[in-house]
């Protein structure tokens, strides 16, 4: 489970103007129909076409835990594509991202400031480029490691330099122990 990428997911899912479907049967004919067959279906779930084919026809409703888990989860990353990419492209270019987040913070800077680690409760709004950031470096397969990085410069951008009207020196921004992270559009 990847903290940074499922919050973006989650923000992005927010976007939806229609339910997922919630029934196993349901979500395995949306997958049969969105991957052209049930033999890729079943390859994908990791189980047999016969099975497949039997959650269609709604001879089986109820699945194991663990294929309930993997349907759930192939559904919600293919359900409603262009919204899902509109959502990005107006964080991206207009509307910019909202993260709330409880983490330890603290900052690189010159002897006598106050650059002490210590954990704050910050909800900030993040321009669109740093949105963009985030978005492109996730479809490229960035690990929980590099977003938090990329939040992290962009914390020290909005929040503690102001958009350069303050703290000009600080070099880097610690940001550690992550209690609560959320991401709105």
């Amino acid at each position: 489970m990847s903290l940074f990428g499922d919050g973006l997911d989650a923000a992005v899912h927010k976007a939806f103007t229609r339910p997922a479907p919630k029934s196993a049967p349901a979500q395995m004919r949306y997958l049969v129909k969105q991957l052209k067959g049930t033999r890729a279906v079943a390859q994908l779930l990791r189980i047999s076409q016969r099975t497949v084919e039997r959650y269609v026809k709604g001879q089986i409703k109820k699945p194991r835990p663990d294929l309930a888990a993997r349907l759930e989860r192939e559904v919600r990353k293919r359900w409603q594509p262009q919204i899902r990419a509109r959502a990005r492209q107006k964080a991206a270019t207009t509307g910019g991202i909202v993260i709330d987040t409880r983490a330890r913070l603290g900052c690189t800077a010159p002897i006598g400031s106050t650059d002490e680690d210590r954990v704050r409760h910050l909800t900030v709004a993040l321009p669109p480029q740093h949105a963009a950031r985030l978005f492109d470096a996730q479809e490229a397969g960035a690990g929980d490691r590099r977003l938090q990085e990329i939040v992290a410069e962009a914390l020290r951008e909005v929040y503690f330099q102001d958009g350069g009207r303050r703290a000009g020196s600080l070099e880097e921004v610690r940001f550690t122990d992550i209690e609560h992270l959320e991401f709105d559009l």
